[in-house]
């Protein structure tokens, strides 16, 4: 490349900031931004960002890709196909989970997945999911974990083969603050949500609309106001994952005023879906079984005001995806079911064994960009702040979710005018339906940059397997505690 400044200059676009918009050209060196800048000199290559709207690279924290059972089955969505769908999408990086299985260690739960992501062609990271917190994995293997840059946590609160109870979970908090790590929390009240299946199976109520009627916001409320209490008593950071509600979200904000190192999340489909979609002919409203559920319509503007609020500050996909051919209607296909596998009276499984998840993480910026920027919701920066920059700060994520220079050149040329009709056959996951079929929006991803490469050109995905990198995470601010515990006794350190 000599003679040249620059490998790449992205030149003339709108460039869009967690803190302002602004006309330049951005100048690539190695995979780094290294200018910006009106008129920069020319680089080896050039591309035209006129017209566009330039961001940095979405970063998808919570995404469930090429995840290995408990049986050792692999879940379809392998890190070819979901980083591919990613990079269509406009999301450059994203954090999947590492499993444990009750009884066993987290090295003995998923031999090799680790070597599966090395496929990835997008940037990536884990978060450890913790089902069993013996001593062996709180005192030896946690610890390993961070110093290998895995510095997040992931406990549920409710599901059969996952859940914690509230020791387990003090257990957790507690360890993590003792080692620098993050916890995140799926927050859902296991034994009501059992209560409510049982009443429900007995009254004869399967179809998946009864999915939601199980878990209705209340339980998600409780979870979430326990959750949060006992990171309090510990003097723990979290994060809320997923908050599909108000009243979820309400605990939070609380908390928060209180001055509680508590973060939210939500999903785009709480911001879009309602209990509608969990109907329709031929079993259709399997689709859209997710935990937590869809809520009732109007809830989606309530949790949209909370994004204004800035009480959910990071939007994910959570994409887990279940083909509706196969697993969507399979009795026993669910890994996360509540109750036992139960069938209805046409072969189809009653709504406690429909695999719990939804895809996403191709369709969840182009939906947040349309709902958001383009309906004028939120403006550019809170896009860039929802879609990466507060997650790359939240998680760690040195050089992401930035266009200043000396962060990596992870770039999304966004055409605002583009009108798109969203269809799963256009898609590049590996799940055969999308919950966003025929969805309208507006905003479309053109162009995505990963570290100075274009790995992605109007919807035809460039980048390689195993061109991905796995993003290591060190010590940081917003995961030490605040240093308030009750009584000035602290239990964690004692």
């Amino acid at each position: 490349m000599s003679g040249f400044d620059f490998d790449l200059v992205v030149r003339g676009g709108t460039l869009a900031t967690a803190a302002e918009v602004l006309e330049a050209d951005i100048g690539i060196k190695d995979g780094v931004i290294t200018a910006l800048g009106r008129n920069l000199p020319r680089g080896a290559e050039e591309i035209s960002a006129k017209g566009y709207i330039v961001t940095p690279g979405g970063i998808d924290p919570h995404t469930h890709i090429e995840e290995i059972g408990q049986d050792g089955s692999v879940a379809e969505e392998s890190f070819s196909s979901g980083s591919a769908a990613a990079l269509a999408g406009g999301t450059t990086s994203f954090i999947c989970f590492l499993p444990q299985w009750k009884g066993h260690t987290l090295a003995a739960s998923a031999p090799g997945y680790e070597a599966r992501a090395k496929a990835s062609r997008a940037d990536y990271s884990f978060h450890q999911i913790i089902t069993d917190p013996t001593p062996e994995v709180l005192e030896k293997e946690v610890p390993a974990l961070v110093a290998r840059g895995i510095r997040s946590l992931k406990v549920f609160l409710t599901y059969d083969p996952l859940r914690l109870d509230d020791a387990q979970l003090l257990q957790v908090l507690a360890t993590a603050k003792k080692n620098g790590a993050f916890v995140t929390i799926h927050c859902e009240n296991y034994d009501a949500i059992g209560w409510r299946i049982d009443a429900l199976l007995k009254a004869g109520l399967t179809d998946p609309l009864m999915h939601a009627w199980s878990r209705p916001p209340v339980v998600e409320r409780e979870a979430t106001h326990r959750a949060i209490a006992l990171a309090e008593l510990v003097d723990q950071p979290v994060q809320i994952f997923h908050v599909s509600c108000e009243e979820a979200a309400a605990e939070i904000a609380r908390a928060r005023r209180r001055g509680v190192k508590v973060w939210g999340e939500t999903c785009p489909q709480y911001l879009t879906h309602s209990h509608d979609d969990l109907q329709g002919p031929d079993f259709a409203g399997a689709k859209a079984v997710c935990s937590p559920a869809l809520r009732e319509k109007g809830e989606n503007e309530r949790v949209w005001a909370r994004i204004l609020d800035g009480t959910l500050d990071i939007v994910s996909s959570d994409h887990c995806g279940f083909s509706f051919a196969t697993a969507k209607q399979a009795v026993g296909a669910s890994p996360y079911g509540v109750g036992g596998a139960v069938s209805r009276p046409d072969g189809r499984p009653a709504f406690n064994a429909i695999p719990n998840g939804v895809p996403g993480i191709e369709t969840r910026l182009p939906v947040l960009f349309s709902e958001g920027v383009s309906k004028g919701r939120i403006d550019l920066p809170t896009f860039v702040k929802l879609s990466s920059a507060n997650a790359a700060k939240l998680f760690n994520l040195p050089g992401k979710g930035s266009l200043m220079p000396g962060a990596d050149a992870d770039l999304v040329l966004w055409n605002p005018d583009a009108e798109r009709v969203i269809e799963n056959v256009a898609l590049h996951h590996a799940i055969d339906y999308t919950p966003w079929e025929g969805f309208a929006v507006k905003g479309w991803p053109e162009v995505t940059i990963r570290r100075g490469q274009v790995a992605m050109r109007h919807g035809e995905v460039i980048a390689e397997e195993g061109t991905g990198r796995f993003l290591a995470r060190g010590p940081y601010a917003l995961a030490k505690p605040r240093g308030v515990v009750p009584d000035g006794f602290d239990a964690a350190l004692a």
